[in-house]
């Protein structure tokens, strides 16, 4: 089984994929398309010159391997991808022999998160108009990251049962510290997941944002929408 597994920046992505890497069958591949994508739009992102010397650039490299034998001698491979990462002339048809999964979360919480790790961020950066346009495109499954974080068994038996994969209680827990799987930019972005050992607790009230912030969400909310009306 192949696992693509779509998502903007801070949609719980990471715990996403050490729950996966927790099952002893499963290769991982933390955003392969970064450095791609970074190359090819010279893209103004913390680490970038040592995202692009650290990991391939090609896109059709990439996309080689997306469809090459799953690694390590494991049973499946589970990728972690972004939807702005693939860029006009970047391949996709590799994802058709994947599972999609899309994984969303409430503009609020994106943003007011993202804000965070970045003094400036477009609409193109937190990704919901690609990912709206890439769900129309290769379709898929839609999960909710707040319906995990509220009941994370539950939904994961729901994703697992509506791919046709056994549930693992490992996915649940995962020892503290980085992965050899990380990209070289964890240690920029993973810090708070790093600390964890599983999934937090349900999310709280949507956070405020300020005026420039709250355009955004109202930019965003579209097509978070259009994709919430799918979800698990």
């Amino acid at each position: 089984m192949r696992i693509a597994m779509w998502s903007g920046p801070r949609n719980l992505s990471t715990a996403m994929m050490y729950a996966f890497g927790n099952c002893a069958d499963f290769a991982i591949w933390d955003e392969p398309f970064y450095a791609p994508y970074l190359a090819a739009t010279c893209a103004d992102h913390p680490m970038r010159d040592e995202i692009v010397e650290a990991h391939e650039t090609d896109p059709m490299k990439v996309a080689e391997r997306c469809l090459d034998t799953i690694p390590a001698q494991k049973t499946h491979f589970y990728m972690k991808h972004m939807p702005h990462h693939m860029i006009k002339g970047f391949p996709l048809d590799w994802a058709k022999d994947c599972i999609n999964v899309h994984l969303i979360r409430h503009p609020s919480r994106v943003i007011a998160s993202y804000g965070v790790k970045r003094d400036e961020m477009t609409l193109a950066d937190i990704g919901y108009v690609q990912q709206a346009v890439l769900y129309d495109q290769i379709g898929g499954i839609v999960i909710d990251s707040s319906d995990i974080r509220a009941a994370p068994e539950k939904m994961l038996k729901k994703l697992c049962a509506a791919i046709s994969l056994p549930f693992d209680p490992a996915m649940l827990h995962w020892e503290t510290g980085p992965r050899s799987d990380d990209g070289i930019w964890a240690r920029h972005w993973y810090n708070a997941v790093h600390q964890s050992t599983g999934f937090a607790g349900a999310e709280g009230p949507l956070p405020v944002l300020d005026s420039a912030q709250e355009k955004m969400r109202h930019l965003a909310m579209p097509h978070y929408e259009k994709l919430a009306q799918h979800k698990l």
